[in-house]
């Protein structure tokens, strides 16, 4: 596919390799612009267990030519299943599809995700550098100063910070931030192998800590459940393992399959949530931010990766269609605001639901209103 190429912007620092920097990377390389890519750890890992890709993300990332090496890798369904907790259905969410060709939605493991993007972005010829970040950024009449970890310094046109929730960026340049709001809960997750019975995706509702499981490749799985999180809870391994098998106690159906098979050798992870949709401006001079460093979220859309995606597209294209930078960075913003504050506000508002013990339906409603809103272009 033919890209329109960017005029008002030849070179461009992206701070932060994760999925909403790569996004940008590719977006901004597609259009003509060199592109640099930088990232604090030095091998460029990820960690994590699955994730869902919802298809306002798997559109998102069509637009980066990734969707066939994603239904590759990973696994695509037709539906999600709704369910109460013990395991009795109570109906099947409604996922249609939003463009010819592209599925409903899926699922993948996110370390097979990074390598599928980290692999684009390497075969555009990106330089990635690692193991740096920015230390100072100081806006000019026409670019960005910038001084790095090591010493070295650059001049660019744009700096992109997407370096994620704890944005060192954002820490630098905008001062009218803050961090993001814990929001009460915590996420666990565990990656397993697929249960026998699983045909999709599916939702555990009705307790007061709900669950889902999310098919990643044909043979495995991650389940996640959200608790009600205390602050300075720490935990080892062994009980993690214990305390998730603890919690899983009354739940039937494939979640009750995955609390009977579950072993030590399965990847657990406990992580405290948190969420912020940040004030406006999102940009300063030439410099922008994106993703988790601008507007994070929780999981109960599993959109987080969807919107960092979405964001660096239409940072590109607005680039591609603005007569200046200043002008593409206000048309950036304005165009994401509203979509990523819907996804931060219902997701909010889920947790918050959830954490009141609140009726399932009620979560199903507004869930399936969220979801039905992402269809829609950005």
């Amino acid at each position: 596919m033919t890209r329109e190429s960017i005029s008002s912007v030849h070179e461009a620092l992206i701070v932060g390799g994760g999925i909403g920097g790569m996004a940008a990377a590719i977006a901004l390389s597609e259009r003509g612009v060199k592109v640099e890519l930088i990232d604090l750890d030095p091998e460029w890992r990820v960690y994590g267990a699955g994730i869902t890709i919802t298809g306002p993300t798997l559109r998102a990332y069509r637009r980066l030519g990734l969707l066939d090496a994603i239904k590759a890798q990973g696994a695509i369904t037709t539906k999600t299943r709704l369910f109460k907790y013990d395991g009795t259905h109570l109906r099947d969410l409604d996922e249609p599809i939003i463009e010819e060709g592209l599925p409903a939605t899926g699922g993948i493991m996110r370390p097979i995700l990074h390598r599928i993007m980290q692999s684009r972005v390497k075969d555009l010829n990106i330089p990635v550098c690692l193991g740096l970040t920015v230390r100072a950024a100081v806006n000019t009449d026409d670019g960005v100063d910038v001084t790095f970890s090591d010493g070295t310094s650059g001049h660019y046109d744009l700096v992109i910070g997407s370096d994620s929730v704890f944005s060192g960026m954002r820490d630098l340049a905008f001062p009218h931030m803050a961090p993001a709001e814990p929001t009460g809960q915590a996420c666990w997750r565990i990656s397993i192998r697929k249960p026998p019975a699983m045909e999709a995706g599916e939702f555990y509702l009705g307790h007061a800590n709900p669950c889902g499981i999310t098919p990643c490749a044909p043979d495995s799985v991650y389940m996640w459940m959200l608790t009600a999180h205390e602050a300075g809870t720490r935990m080892d391994d062994d009980r993690l393992y214990s305390e998730f098998k603890r919690l899983l106690a009354e739940f039937g159906g494939n979640a009750g399959w995955i609390r009977d098979n579950m072993t030590r050798d399965d990847w657990i992870n406990y992580r405290p949530l948190a969420a912020v949709l940040q004030p406006k401006p999102w940009y300063q001079g030439r410099i922008v931010l994106l993703g988790d460093a601008v507007h994070a979220t929780t999981p109960h859309l599993a959109s987080g990766a969807g919107m960092a995606v979405e964001s660096g597209i239409v940072l590109a294209e607005e680039l591609a269609r603005a007569e200046s930078a200043e002008a593409a960075l206000l048309a950036y913003q304005e165009r994401r605001y509203p979509r990523c504050k819907d996804v931060i506000d219902s997701s909010v508002s889920l947790g918050r639901l959830q954490l009141a013990h609140g009726d399932p339906r009620e979560h199903a409603f507004i869930l399936e209103g969220a979801l039905a809103r992402l269809n829609e272009p950005f």
